[in-house]
């Protein structure tokens, strides 16, 4: 998934400064000019004027006042009434005329909404600029230095005035840009010697500041006469103008909050010496030495008690290697009773006492075996008809490539919290991004990429993209039509282009590249710096790889092209949108990426729908990889099915053709698993079409070989039907037992939310039951046509020929040689194993490896990387390391309140807002703590908040927002039509618009809140309010979908959002944190308020699954090997045989996932369909040997050699290595997701498997391993004699 830019909403404002200016005047009155001690210390006197009344303007129209020192004036009642109102401190004389005043009150006005929800930090900005124009003592602090005209000014304020207005206003947010009000009235400052530079700063002609410099000083030279301005600030911990915690961390309000408890759990550690171990570490190497110790005593003490026992009978078999004559005489006793168990079969013979379900399974597949040898076609035809029948429901077969349907359940909260966003609010835009970034020199260093080539690529690129036109059902689709327009007008294009008003002419007229360096700075309060759609660019959102606010030393460009959405994306509009998106990508791919190349840049390009497309074409990326690896399987079938190849006889007793029936019933099995489900309107997904055919493969091919095998090894003289049927007898429990566990396993999976892996798990546990009865079934009857062939000396794949005769032909089994490896396994891997040191070393280190592995475990990550599902030749790979190498700003975060209730009995507006008045720990306040702390909380600012801005809005001293025509209609801004003629360049003061007053008076409010009515009459009022010079607080573009208003007359508003940002997101787990900090907030806000809460971000829907993954691998997991246990337990009736299999499934299992945690595999719905997918076909690689183990005869050494000599070979070869080949072809895959979750768990299943079947499980029955079910039955004249051979 892509990663979401937020979108800044639009807001004009200039930067408010106060123009004291002082030039001489033609019609002035020049008496004042022709005082001879106009500079000498009688200026700085009180009640007397350094400048009075206004005495023209420059160019730009910026007013010029008189450099007049003269006595301060007593106003008219009027002018004093209205001086009052905006500055109470000033009484008696005064050094303004009323035309001064409305200037200043028309230019403070800007700063009003900034500040009025701290009403300190807005009473001490006010002050200072009412002294500075109206106070009767200006001389004491203002010097005018000039010549004919004003140079400058020297404005003396004593230094903890600076604090004190600084230290007030330094924390007050700007809601509607997620940032400090200080980011627009004062370019970021971080002191208050910065911001009154930057108030004082001597601005160019039509750019917004001072027409001169104003300097600030509080150093004051001896004889000047001049006095500071020493006017008392308010602490904004005031209780008397308090500000909320969100703008006051110091407000008394805030120390009775209480703070919100941190996400750091702290991982348990033990530091010794400078060795720092996690406990789980510590706690492991201890339990291991107390294993190995108690192993070890164990074994001593056993050794002591047999040297005091000394029984005889019982001294040859432990002391057999001590005396080479006895163990040869034993070993002669041993084939001489073989080889009168063969002659003296009628008389004495082995049995075996199985148990009651193992009995009616041997009896069933006694007689079953025969039936079916005698009608194999019968049994053919009826197995492939049924298999045929269920292949029928491929004709409504559908695949799902939709990634919402694929990995998140239909269940899921994020997925009903989307859906609520959706329907209430509105969709999340979609997002298409191009990233340009230089290429890093020899050292590392990438250069910047703001330089005028750069910034001239980027406006023939956008032209490009200008140009883009798309066909959609034969009408024409240009980004004009889909992209997001918050004023209607101009796309949200988030580009530094926006900086030149996405007009090249503007470059040079702008002053190019430092225009834009002065743009990154000013990007909030600088007129020329504003966006074509009308609002300020942060720079962060468009720029990449800087440090800090170092936005100059950017080594990326970004471009953000917002395109609107819809909820039901099978839309026109969505489609519309995806036809462009293919035309985007297309051209990105065909013009754009050689343009970028030429001029030694990279680029990397993404689209909303681009994830979804690569998916689709990874179907078929692996295709010639997968058909090798089926071919490679096929192969190995059809060389391990056969007997030794001898050149005389090969293509008699090869068995290519019975190796090429069994895969195509392995595909038959497949087909009909999946036309079964597509009948009932289950769709499949890419992972079914890819691993299934293989998975059901590798579990077939090993039943397959163990029946061949069992086939082999009966004797000859015996008709087929009973060799068949014996096999049958011989093998049939143990497949039937790892064929259910098998299906249990994966019929498990089911219970795994997402779909994509439910899915996965019922095609797959039906699959593996179709195919385990085909091969009862069908391949049964198969083997007997081709064991009929090979005696009717028939050649393999051409069965129609026939060969006279050739050499061999009619050797048994009997008097065959085992098999090489049959051989290897009895005298060199068995005797080995049953060496009491090589047992010692290997439980150690088998029990060693599984405790590392518990340890290892907590190391695992969830989450899944987007570049692994993706192919290795994807556009969209370097997409994902652009943006996690240059993004400075993470996805937007929004909390949703359901049911807010706005009336004036409910207490639910101050539990929410962050202005004055409102509680410490409301929502908002809370959000603002949190963002303090992004480490834990992952929020990087205070949230943009419509309510407080709403409340800010109507508030009266915002007299430039909320306005009122006589008759009581809404009055727009004066600089908005009606009040101004859009085709006229300026506005006038004296037009329709001036009769309008202020919606409300503080007598009209309780409490500074509106009532209920009131805030019912205001609400669209604000929503649809344009932003403007006169007050930056409009709703509209800003929070035109933040509040839902349907059914809003009731007092109850159903929906509305406050958006902030989430940090920085670059790994997978940041995603799953940040979700579960954002989860457990709004769960203890909720909590705290009684109000419901949720957080909502685009992303949380596909990562809502890594929060419980933990939990529901560990329960899948335990589903699953307790299901095995229980199906051994029913069919082996013994506790004993069950808890060895446990075991070894259970350390299997945790042996992979310490071999996930060092190959940095994740843990996701793929891994753990892996993970319970190893308890199945680890089953294989127990159940045979412990059952041929069980029905061994001898004592727990020679029964281990017996089992690893029948058995050891049939799993090596028929499950080991024909999954090795299979796997190995595997990492040549071209789409990591293959190589990572499928090559390498695999191949560690494999291996794994391997060494605890053939290696470990060996060991652990020949010293634990249950008694033998062997026992010799003897026949003499009609009577039974049964004695057991147990030991």
């Amino acid at each position: 998934m892509a990663i979401r830019l937020g979108f800044l909403v639009p807001v004009s404002l200039f930067q408010v400064l106060f123009v004291v200016c002082l030039v001489h005047a033609e019609k002035s009155d020049r008496r004042y000019l022709l005082i001879p001690n106009a500079v000498t210390g009688e200026r700085h006197s009180e009640e007397y004027c350094a400048m009075y009344d206004i005495c023209g303007k420059r160019t730009d129209g910026k007013v010029l006042n008189c450099p007049r020192g003269s006595p301060s004036v007593k106003p008219d009642d009027l002018l004093s009434s209205k001086i009052q109102s905006l500055c109470p401190t000033i009484t008696g004389n005064v050094c303004c005329t009323e035309a001064q005043f409305d200037t200043l009150r028309t230019q403070v006005q800007q700063a009003i909404p900034f500040l009025v929800g701290c009403p300190a930090c807005l009473r001490n900005f006010l002050n200072l600029f009412c002294e500075l124009t109206c106070s009767p003592n200006q001389s004491l602090f203002i010097n005018v230095n000039k010549n004919m005209t004003v140079n400058g000014i020297d404005f003396y304020i004593n230094d903890a005035f600076g604090e004190g207005l600084y230290d007030s206003c330094k924390d007050v947010k700007f809601g509607t840009m997620n940032s400090r009000a200080l980011e627009f009235i004062g370019a970021g400052a971080k002191n208050f010697r910065e911001w009154f530079a930057f108030i004082g700063r001597r601005a160019p002609l039509n750019v917004p500041g001072s027409p001169y410099a104003i300097t600030f000083r509080s150093s004051i030279p001896e004889t000047s006469g001049v006095k500071p301005m020493n006017v008392s600030t308010y602490s904004c911990g005031d209780i008397s103008l308090g500000c909320s915690c969100g703008d006051c961390p110091l407000s008394p309000v805030c120390a009775n909050s209480v703070s919100p408890p941190s996400n750091e759990g702290g991982s348990c550690s033990v530091r010794i010496g400078s060795l720092k171990a996690k406990c789980i570490d510590i706690a492991v190497a201890i339990l291991y030495i107390v294993l190995v110790s108690a192993f070890l005593g164990w074994r001593l003490f056993y050794l002591n008690r047999q040297k005091e026992n000394v029984p005889s009978r019982a001294k040859p078999f432990w002391h057999a290697m001590e005396g080479g004559e006895l163990h040869s005489v034993n070993q002669q006793k041993e084939e001489n009773l073989s080889i009168q168990m063969l002659q003296d079969a009628p008389q004495i013979r082995n049995g075996v006492q199985l148990s009651i379900v193992q009995g009616y399974m041997s009896n069933f597949y006694r007689m079953y075996g025969i039936w079916v040898a005698k009608n194999p076609i019968l049994v053919l035809c009826s197995s492939l008809a049924i298999v045929f029948v269920l292949c029928l429901g491929l004709i409504r077969f559908k695949v799902e490539t939709r990634p919402e349907k694929l990995w998140v359940g239909p269940g899921s909260k994020a997925a009903g919290e989307k859906q609520f966003f959706d329907n209430h609010l509105a969709p999340f835009y979609r997002i298409e991004q191009l990233v340009l970034a230089t290429i890093p020199d020899v050292d590392g260093k990438s250069p910047s990429i703001v330089t005028e080539n750069n910034i001239k690529l980027l406006f023939e690129i956008q032209k490009k993209v200008d140009g883009i036109h798309a066909n959609y059902s034969g009408s024409v689709v240009s980004l004009a039509d889909i992209c997001m327009k918050p004023l209607d007008q101009d796309c949200a294009t988030q580009s530094v282009l926006q900086y030149f008003k996405m007009d090249p002419d503007n470059y040079d007229n702008y002053g190019g590249v430092e225009h834009l360096k002065y743009c990154f700075e000013h990007y909030s309060s600088a007129a020329k710096c504003m966006s074509a759609f009308k609002a300020p660019l942060d720079p962060s959102t468009a720029l990449g790889g800087f440090s800090g606010n170092n936005y100059s030393e950017a080594s990326a460009f970004i471009i953000t092209y917002p395109v609107n959405n819809a909820v039901d994306k099978r839309g026109n509009a969505s489609e519309k949108a995806v036809a462009w998106e293919k035309a985007f990508i297309q051209m990105s791919k065909d013009e754009l990426l050689q343009l970028v190349q030429s001029k030694n840049l990279t680029l990397s390009f993404s689209s909303e729908s681009s994830i979804e497309e690569e998916l689709k074409r990874e179907s078929t990326t692996d295709a010639i990889t997968i058909l090798i690896s089926y071919l490679v399987m096929f192969a190995y079938i059809s060389l391990t099915l056969g007997d030794t190849p001898h050149l005389s006889s090969f293509y008699i007793s090869s068995k290519v053709l019975l190796g090429l029936s069994g895969v195509v019933l392995v595909m038959l099995s497949v087909l009909g698993s999946v036309g079964f489900f597509s009948a009932l309107g289950v769709k499949s997904t890419l992972i079914i079409m890819e691993v299934i055919p293989f998975l059901v493969l590798a579990v077939g091919v090993d039943n397959m070989c163990i029946l061949v095998h069992a086939v082999k090894r009966q004797p000859m003289e015996l008709p087929l039907e009973e060799r068949i049927s014996n096999a049958l007898v011989e093998v049939g429990p143990s497949i039937t037992l790892a064929s259910l566990s098998e299906v249990l396993a994966f019929a498990v999976g089911t219970f795994i939310p997402m779909p994509a892996c439910r899915v996965f798990s019922m095609f797959a546990a039906l699959a593996v039951l179709l195919d385990f009865l085909l091969q009862v079934t069908a391949f049964v009857a198969l083997i007997a046509f081709d064991f009929l062939r090979a005696e009717d000396k028939r050649v393999d794949c051409f069965p129609c020929i026939k060969v006279p005769s050739y050499a061999n032909s009619d050797k048994g089994v009997g008097e065959r040689k085992s098999g090489l490896l049959a051989r290897y396994m009895k005298e060199i891997h068995a005797p080995i194993l049953s060496l009491w040191g090589v047992k010692i070393v290997v439980i150690s280190v088998f029990v060693a490896f599984t405790l590392a592995s518990i340890a290892l475990c907590t190391r695992i990550e969830p989450g899944l990387e987007q570049k692994i599902v993706l192919p290795q030749d994807s556009y969209l790979q370097g997409y994902f390391n652009n943006v996690s190498e240059y993004l400075r700003i993470g996805p937007p975060l929004y909390f949703v309140v359901k049911n807010y209730n706005y009336s004036s009995e409910s207490r639910h507006t101050n539990q929410l807002c962050s202005i004055s008045r409102c509680d410490s720990d409301s929502l908002l306040n809370e959000i603002s703590k949190a963002s303090s702390t992004p480490e834990t909380s992952y929020i990087a600012k205070p949230a943009a908040s419509w309510l407080d801005d709403f409340l800010v809005w109507i508030s009266p001293e915002a007299f430039g927002c909320c306005r009122k025509f006589t008759n009581a209609t809404y009055c727009p801004p004066d600089d908005q039509p009606p009040c101004c003629s859009s085709n006229d360049g300026s506005c006038s003061l004296g037009g329709v618009c001036k009769d309008c007053t202020t919606c409300f008076r503080h007598s009209d409010l309780q409490n500074d809140r509106p009532s209920t009515t009131q805030f019912e009459d205001k609400l669209p009022w604000f929503l649809n309010a344009l932003p403007s010079a006169a007050c930056a607080k409009g709703g509209h573009g800003a929070y035109t979908s933040s509040v839902e208003l349907k059914g809003y007359e009731s007092g109850i508003i159903q929906a509305s959002s406050f958006r902030t940002y989430h940090t920085p997101l670059n790994k997978q787990i940041d995603y799953v944190n940040s979700l579960r900090a954002a989860r457990e907030f709004s769960s203890r806000v909720s909590d705290s308020l009684k109000i419901e809460i949720f957080p909502y971000s685009v992303f949380y829907m596909f990562f809502e699954q890594y929060l419980d993954i933990w939990k529901t691998a560990l329960i899948n997991l335990s589903i699953a090997i307790g299901a095995v246990f229980i199906v051994c337990l029913i069919i082996t009736c013994s506790f004993w045989i069950s808890a060895i299999i446990l075991l070894v499934l259970a350390m299997i299992v945790v042996d992979i996932m310490g071999v996930m945690a060092i190959l940095g595999i994740q843990l996701n719905a793929i891994s753990v369909v892996n993970l319970v997918m190893s308890v199945g076909i680890g089953v294989e690689f127990c159940v045979h040997m412990t059952h041929a183990f069980s029905v061994s005869s001898g004592d727990k050494d020679q029964r281990t050699k017996e089992a690893l000599g029948t058995m050891g070979a049939s799993v090596f070869s028929g499950i080991t290595l024909t999954k090795l080949v299979g796997v190995i072809v595997l990492c040549f895959s071209r789409t990591e997701v293959f190589v990572v979750y499928y090559f390498q768990m695999y191949l560690a299943l494999v291996l794994l498997g391997f060494l605890h079947g053939l290696v470990f499980l060996p060991v652990v029955l020949s010293m634990f391993g249950p008694p033998s079910r062997s026992v010799l039955i003897e026949q003499q004249e009609g009577r039974h004699s049964v004695s057991s051979i147990q030991q």
